[in-house]
């Protein structure tokens, strides 16, 4: 077990480097530049800018510069922000976005794996049917959807909760609310509909049917023998999409004006501000491995037929 989780830690660093790679060569291909403005710069104060930030430089020896400052812990310059680094500017709102992230992710799998767990026990009734109507209409509403439509009803309707802000400014905690609901709506869909179909079939296997010819209660058989094996296909979809949590709050962010990354995630990407950009994918892309590598470790504990070798 152990030389699997070195095995798969290791190879994680190749995934990354190829992901940074390329991330660079494409925004570098991409039309325009962080100084392009309407108004069109003087041709040597253009040329000076560029030179004090080694734009003039071919770009293999810009990749080889840029990589050098990633293995030192820099992720360079902003363009377009002057005051501060890239490092600063992530560094004080990624905080915001994995928080909100967790919350809304541990509100999705304590939600679904419930909703799911009801709907297996008590198939073909009226509380099967309103779960699963539910979560259909979780996985096919898009968040850019779900976050206004709360807005309307629950802030600016019933005046509830606040339309944005965060749980620093004066309401506090209840700002939480509205996006996290958001966020969660459509992971709790999913994970409700992928628990439910796991236990279903875990539920009609030859060895349920002997622990219950045995005398087993349903709490017991749920509990000890299905739930383990029925929590693999959650597992294999918590990975990615806690990532797609936090890439998804890129747009929850921007409705609810919460303080994260996803404001410069899109402010870099207009502006082109190269190492802004490169920065919000390096942290996204490592999260996604990370969170991958998290889950390989525990579904290769919850499945013993998996090979360490």
């Amino acid at each position: 077990m152990t030389k699997y989780i070195i095995r798969r830690f290791i190879g994680l660093f190749p995934t990354i480097l190829v992901i940074i790679t390329i991330s660079f060569f494409i925004i570098r291909a991409a039309p325009g530049g962080p100084f392009d403005s309407e108004k069109t710069l003087p041709k040597q104060i253009q040329e000076n800018i560029e030179k004090k930030y080694h734009l003039d430089e071919p770009v293999i020896k810009q990749y080889a510069r840029y990589m050098l400052s990633i293995i030192r812990g820099d992720l360079g310059p902003s363009y377009r922000y002057k005051d501060q680094d890239v490092n600063y500017y992530i560094a004080k709102s990624i905080p915001n976005s994995l928080f909100l992230g967790a919350i809304s992710m541990i509100i999705a799998v304590v939600f679904g794996i419930t909703a799911g767990m009801i709907s297996a026990l008590r198939q073909n009734t009226w509380i099967d049917y309103l779960s699963m109507s539910v979560a259909v209409i979780g996985i096919t509403i898009p968040l850019f959807v779900t976050g206004p439509v709360l807005v309307y009803f629950f802030a600016m309707k019933l005046n509830w909760f606040p339309t944005s802000g965060w749980i620093t400014g004066r309401y506090g905690w209840t700002t939480l609310v509205l996006p996290v609901i958001t966020l969660s709506f459509n992971n709790f869909a999913y994970i409700a509909r992928l628990t439910r179909a796991s236990i279903l079939e875990i539920m009609r296997s030859d060895f349920i049917r002997t622990a219950r010819a045995k005398g087993l209660k349903t709490s017991v058989i749920l509990f000890r023998h299905v739930l383990k094996g029925a929590m693999l296909p959650v597992v294999s979809y918590l990975g990615p999409a806690f990532s797609a949590v936090l890439t998804g709050s890129v747009v929850v962010e921007t409705i609810f004006r919460v303080p994260g990354m996803g404001k410069f995630f899109i402010q870099s990407a207009l502006n082109r501000d190269y190492t802004l950009i490169l920065g919000t994918v390096i942290v996204y892309s490592v999260i996604l491995v990370i969170m991958n590598f998290i889950v390989d470790i525990v579904y290769a504990y919850l499945d013993p037929r998996i090979s360490y070798k």
